[in-house]
């Protein structure tokens, strides 16, 4: 039985190709596999959740697929990076078909507003929030960012594609936002556990650097 370093988990809902390469870019001398089985997402030692795609389908196909356990318990015992709804669904609820998530963290899942977003121009924004936007850094313990932004410039720019951002209850866990024009959370981190809304897979150095800390970091 082959040792798997890190699982990127597949629930049908996403092409994950450009994850998986991108892991193996930042890491070659790691085992990667884009696994649907819940014992090799058991065995893994890292895990990686992606997704794209609308969350009540995201869920009702992570539950087909007999997943939510294994995804449930690697989120709280392992290294594990959560990547655009992958994010949303460790909230409690979407308004996204008044949709359940997986719960472990306390909040909502908001739409950006159609009306009444504008840039410092004065121009509409659309919706869905596409294309590079700027990042900044929450420092957690108030001394220093999270290890998943270690090599990071804080204002980095990460490539985004989405209409939901998370809204926690807990403002402690956020590790990072973003503007459109208004704040929105934009990572978040707690123990073992960070998840981001843009796609480090497609951020240029921004976003392999921040591969490469998930791939080498050995949470507190």
């Amino acid at each position: 039985m082959s040792k798997i370093d890190i699982a990127v988990v597949d629930y049908g809902m996403g092409n994950l190709r450009s994850v998986s390469k991108a892991l193996e870019h930042v890491a070659p001398a790691k085992n990667v596999v884009v696994t649907s089985n819940p014992a090799e997402i058991a065995r893994a030692e890292r895990v990686v959740f992606p997704g794209q795609g609308a969350m009540p389908d995201c869920m009702r196909e992570l539950d087909a697929r007999g997943l939510r356990d294994a995804v449930l318990y690697a989120a709280q015992h392992k290294p594990f990076l959560g990547i655009c709804i992958g994010l949303q669904m460790l909230f409690e609820h979407s308004e996204e078909g008044d949709a359940a998530g997986l719960g472990l963290f306390k909040g909502n899942v908001k739409r950006f507003a159609n009306t009444d977003m504008v840039d410092n121009n004065g121009d509409k924004l659309k919706v869905p929030h596409m294309g590079w936007n700027q990042v900044y850094q929450v420092s957690q313990d108030k001394s220093q960012p999270h290890a998943l932004w270690q090599g990071i410039e804080d204002g980095a720019r990460f490539y985004y594609v989405h209409s939901y951002y998370v809204q926690p209850n807990d403002e402690d866990v956020i590790s990072g936002f973003s503007l459109y024009p208004k704040r929105f959370t934009c990572a978040i981190a707690k123990n073992n556990l960070f998840a981001v809304q843009f796609h480090p897979e497609k951020s240029a150095d921004a976003g392999l650097q921040l591969l490469t800390n998930f791939v080498n970091w050995t949470p507190n």
